[in-house]
């Protein structure tokens, strides 16, 4: 049975909810039953996503853990906007994880006066908030996709052309790009109509990575709670368990490195369309100290294209060159 990470957003909804038709009446018992163990899940996977307890749950939401527990099973009589919207803040959700809660359990968008808690990834410390404010200042400058992340793949930081490679990504529970990217390129259905090759370019080098950054922190619980979903998933289990090693043993360690990694992306904007890109990593003091990298996706024309391909009308770069390196025909 699929579970929720591996279905498309749409697929959370019935059909009567996404285009006003009317479902044939012996379809409503399956879907009900359908609805009901995603409703489970949305909340199961998104608590231990953030390694917390029942009891750590119930402790925010001021409730008992029996309470809780009967939320999380869906033997709720009424979700009533003050349970969901206190679920969202206390499941640390943004705005379009919590437009997708209520789209999940109650069929409508969260009242508009919603909004989620801003800078709830930000450090305490005010000299490091100071830098980061400066920080996304910085990346909006720069015209290609850029983004900050943790050991966990969660995002910090995304600039403006981030969110335009990824603007037709449908809503998700857990997988949305500027949430937690890792969990993004695994499961979210919409991933592989982005990022091109997306099994073997994408998926196992992530898978490596995640591997590595397993083994060295065993015990830290987001990391623990994405193994437990690759777990539940078939495919990438044994992607996970058998694809990794063998890749390995193939290219070589090296070859899951982040930074310099020549990929290929499928940009929403036709005049990018297929493009070619180079992943930079880049780390600083500051950065380190947060615990943070910073990923950007150097967009050009894949090899052996013209440059301007489909490009008419795009803003050109001018070229840089490096001063000791004299430029081709000198």
């Amino acid at each position: 049975m699929p579970h929720l990470a591996a279905v498309g957003p749409s697929d959370g909804l019935s059909r009567a909810a996404r285009t006003g038709e009317e479902c044939p009446a012996g379809d409503e018992p399956v879907r009900g039953a359908v609805r009901l163990e995603r409703r489970k899940e949305i909340l199961r996977q998104r608590r231990e996503e953030l390694g917390l307890s029942q009891e750590d749950l119930a402790a925010r939401l001021r409730i008992s853990v029996r309470a809780y527990g009967n939320w999380e099973r869906g033997l709720v009589k009424e979700w009533t906007d003050r349970k969901l919207l206190a679920l969202a803040e206390a499941l640390e959700m943004s705005e379009r994880q919590c437009f997708w809660l209520f789209r999940v359990m109650v069929d409508r968008d969260p009242p508009p006066t919603w909004r989620a808690a801003q800078g709830s990834r930000l450090p305490e410390d005010p000299a490091q908030r100071d830098y980061l404010r400066d920080y996304a200042a910085l990346m909006e400058a720069v015209p290609y996709p850029s983004f900050l992340v943790d050991h966990r793949w969660d995002v910090a930081l995304t600039n403006s052309a981030f969110d335009q490679l990824f603007q037709t990504v449908r809503p998700h529970p857990t997988a949305l790009p500027d949430d937690n990217f890792l969990r993004f390129v695994l499961f979210h259905p919409d991933a592989a109509a982005v990022l091109e090759d997306h099994e073997p370019a994408w998926c196992v080098p992530l898978l490596a990575q995640f591997a590595t950054a397993l083994a060295a922190d065993p015990e830290d619980q987001g990391l623990r709670s994405i193994r437990q979903e690759v777990a539940r998933d078939p495919f990438m289990e044994a992607a996970y368990r058998y694809g990794v090693p063998h890749w390995l043993s193939t290219y070589g360690a090296e070859a899951a490195e982040r930074d310099g990694a020549v990929l290929a992306v499928r940009h929403p904007d036709p005049r990018w369309g297929l493009v070619r890109c180079r992943m930079v990593s880049e780390h600083g003091r500051m950065l380190d100290a947060m615990g943070l990298t910073r990923i950007t996706l150097v967009l050009s024309a894949p090899q052996g294209l013209p440059a301007d391909r489909g490009g008419a009308g795009l803003p050109r770069q001018s070229a840089a060159r490096l001063r000791a390196v004299p430029p081709l025909g000198e």
